[in-house]
């Protein structure tokens, strides 16, 4: 924030003539700015579109020549198109004269002289490190406040008043405390222009190595971990571009409220998911019990997992198998060397499978020849007669049973024997709490687990085969469909084949983003994954989570203050001894920029009597504001809520924040719709859905029931969600610890 203009040292605020003259010279250099941004856009369109204009002709080198070059040219203009708000925030001036200009990307003039200098260029970095008792060579930082391209407003840090130039005039009280007091609008915005010194110092830490992030409410930690990933993307494009960044949050309702924030920083190559959405052509739209959860959270699914493959791989009692007039005998010595072969192959359980079938069709073909007249039949083609012939297909089978990750989830689930067989080490009472039908939806616990299923099995070669013949008819069509276009109109004169228009009609390449190839892949790894809310992540949810970035590059942030699922952690150190070894490194973001300390203090406070085994959470509130924690009582809640309600939005946007069981009783007594468009007039959400989330004002409704239906670490987070103001409202009795004459 700024000095106090009544500081020694702090030159006078000069007349608003002068004022205004700053302003002038200032909109000077941004319309500059945004001309060469159009003259950008305007480039890159043009090359675009000659790209485009070439076609899908050539040699598949001159074909993947144009498809790299317009994807190159698709990424830079969504990232020139991304940035045009507030493109322009702030301006360094250095010791030695030079004026540095600091934006969300770097910009040139036709000359290739900076105009703007990206924020996470080094030479931008004393815009975010530079103090009045360490200034380096930075004497004035200076923020832009923009609106659309025009300048609204100048706010000054002086750093050193002797070698300020003198055609400067100080200006604001300073860029953070706006922000701080700015309205919410229900989406996240970035904090690119006021990041303090001590985020910036994680924002640009190493990419090697994971990196925890721990900090209370408020103190910036998602802000923070978007603007290192954008942070990495820019500082090591060369690793990572190509693998690309996974970003993983609480909730989708979340993943909104962030999604603009990568885009306006210049980064759109990121793919953002839930745990519940990681896998493709999955949903988990379910809930269960908290108690289920936790279960299927445990490490031990890992073995209970590989036993129920395991399972499926049997030796079957000898018996006879009809070919044609012939009986061939299945015997246990070759299945059991066909086995050990599968076995020692160290694949997953399909491909190993492949093994398996070739060494049995072999060893009953050696039967078979030893029943005819030698030399009579070839050995490929018995094993072909084998191989369709229907005991023997259906022997093995039963012998190594071909799996889909659905099914053998399902199974446990339905057949409490596999399951019993499976898992002794869970007791009857927590194997009967994990019964269900098949068919019934997932919930994000499952996921998981069938993500370690899937690793388990690995691709079915029926399913591939399936698909790759799906692919061929569907690109016969499209050769079809061309050739009676060109029949019909005449067109091509014989120098256009139907192959070539089919070709350009589907693509001649992949014209996917690195972004929606990998979340279309389960096997995909990233260069690099950031983890919010990650206090909240079961041993099997980590499991997931590091098998999708072997190369260990991650950040993680989080609060174990905040955890309320059973399966998360209390303590960093035991929640990451298994998963990451211990290796992992740790930062503490300590200041509040969001919460106001009198509701901050009250949180606390409370919590420390609900929970005083938890450790220090060293974190001071930056402001306080008059009135910020109000109680009322009222005779029926749901009646009276629409009044408060009512009331209240007149300090900004505001959330109804409610325990799970009352959510929507509570949206309809309102007329509120289902908490997922944040940017509605009234959100009403339950305490787990508002993690992450920031409102100017909070009605916590009936805050005991939120303490009953959940945890005290639900009630915490609902409380510190305001920016302004907490509204307390209740028709029971409040926590003990929330009475006002605590």
């Amino acid at each position: 924030m700024s000095p106090d203009p009544s500081a020694p040292g702090r030159a006078p605020r000069d007349s608003e003539r002068d004022q205004q003259l700053q302003l002038d010279r200032e909109q000077e250099h941004v319309r500059a700015v945004y001309t060469r941004l159009d003259e950008l856009r305007e480039h890159t369109r043009n090359r675009l579109t000659q790209v485009r204009r070439g076609g899908a002709v050539g040699t598949h080198q001159n074909r993947s020549e144009r498809d790299a070059f317009a994807t190159l040219y698709e990424d830079r203009l969504a990232q020139l198109n991304s940035v045009e708000d507030r493109l322009l925030f702030g301006r360094l001036d250095l010791r030695d004269g030079q004026r540095r200009y600091v934006g969300r990307i770097g910009i040139s003039d036709a000359e290739h002289q900076p105009l703007l200098t990206d924020w996470r260029a080094p030479a931008a970095q004393p815009f975010y490190q530079a103090t009045a008792a360490h200034p380096g060579d930075v004497v004035l930082r200076r923020h832009l406040q923009t609106k659309g391209r025009t300048v609204i407003g100048l706010e000054d840090d002086l750093l050193d008043a002797d070698a300020v130039a003198g055609d400067v005039v100080l200006s604001g009280e300073g860029a953070l405390l706006a922000a701080l007091n700015a309205e919410r609008t229900g989406r996240m915005s970035d904090i690119v222009a006021t990041i303090q010194a001590e985020q910036d110092a994680i924002i640009r830490s190493s990419l090697d190595g994971v990196l925890v992030v721990e900090g209370g409410p408020g103190t910036g930690k998602t802000a923070v971990a978007l603007h290192r990933a954008a942070y990495l993307l820019y500082a090591h494009r060369d690793r990572i571009e190509r693998s690309g960044v996974l970003v993983v949050g609480p909730s989708r309702v979340f993943l909104r409220y962030i999604e603009q924030v990568l885009p306006a920083l210049g980064e759109t190559g990121v793919v953002a998911t839930t745990i519940g959405d990681l896998l493709p052509d999955i949903e988990a739209p379910a809930t269960e019990d908290p108690a289920v959860a936790e279960i299927k959270g445990r490490s031990t699914w890992a073995r209970i997992l590989s036993n129920a493959v395991r399972a499926r791989q049997r030796i079957l009692p000898e018996r006879d198998l009809r070919v044609g007039s012939l009986r061939l005998r299945l015997r246990t010595e070759d299945m059991e060397e066909a086995q050990a072969r599968a076995r020692r192959s160290r694949q997953p359980h399909n491909l190993a499978r492949v093994t398996f079938v070739r060494h049995m069709l072999s060893a009953l073909a050696g039967q078979y020849m030893e029943k005819v007249e030698a030399g009579t039949e070839d050995h490929a083609e018995i094993v072909d007669e084998l191989r369709t012939t229907r005991d023997v297909r259906v022997a093995l089978n039963l012998c190594w049973l071909p799996l889909t990750v659905t099914g053998l989830l399902e199974d446990l689930y339905a057949k409490p024997h596999r399951l019993a067989e499976a898992a002794p080490r869970l007791t009857a009472a927590e194997r009967s709490m994990l019964v269900r039908e098949r068919g019934s939806a997932w919930t994000p616990a499952d996921v998981p687990l069938l993500d370690e299923v899937a690793e388990l099995l690995g691709a079915d070669d029926e399913a591939a085969r399936a698909h790759e013949q799906a692919e061929r008819a569907r690109h016969a069509q499209e050769v079809a469909y061309a050739e009676e276009m060109l029949a019909a109109s005449g067109a091509g004169g014989g120098l256009v084949s139907a192959e070539l228009v089919a070709q350009r009609f589907i693509g001649g390449g992949s014209g996917l983003t690195t972004a929606e190839r990998a979340a279309a892949d389960r096997s995909w790894t990233y260069g690099h994954v950031v983890v919010d809310e990650a206090q909240e992540l079961s041993a099997m949810a980590w499991r997931s989570l590091l098998r999708r970035n072997p190369s260990r590059s991650m950040t993680i942030v989080g609060d174990v203050w905040q955890t309320s699922s059973r399966a998360g952690a209390r303590d960093w150190d035991q929640m990451l001894a298994r998963p990451l070894r211990g290796n992992f490194r740790t930062e503490t973001l300590t200041v509040n920029y969001r919460t106001p300390a009198s509701i901050m203090t009250l949180a606390q406070e409370a919590m420390h009597r609900w929970m005083p085994d938890l450790p220090p959470a060293p974190v001071t509130s930056a402001r306080d504001l008059p009135g910020a924690v109000v109680r009322e009582k009222v005779a029926n809640l749901t009646g009276e809520l629409p009044r408060v309600v009512a009331d209240a939005r007149a300090d900004g946007k505001l959330a109804v924040i409610t325990a799970a069981a009352d959510r929507d009783r509570i949206a309809a007594a309102l007329g509120a719709g289902d908490g997922l468009d944040l940017r509605a007039d009234v959100v009403v959400l339950d305490a787990a859905g508002s993690k992450g989330l920031e409102f100017d004002v909070v009605v916590l409704a009936e805050p005991q029931a939120i303490l009953d239906g959940g945890s005290p670490a639900d009630l915490y987070v609902a409380m510190t969600r305001a920016t302004q103001r907490l509204h307390l409202v209740h028709s029971g009795d409040l926590p003990a610890a929330l009475e006002s004459n605590h």
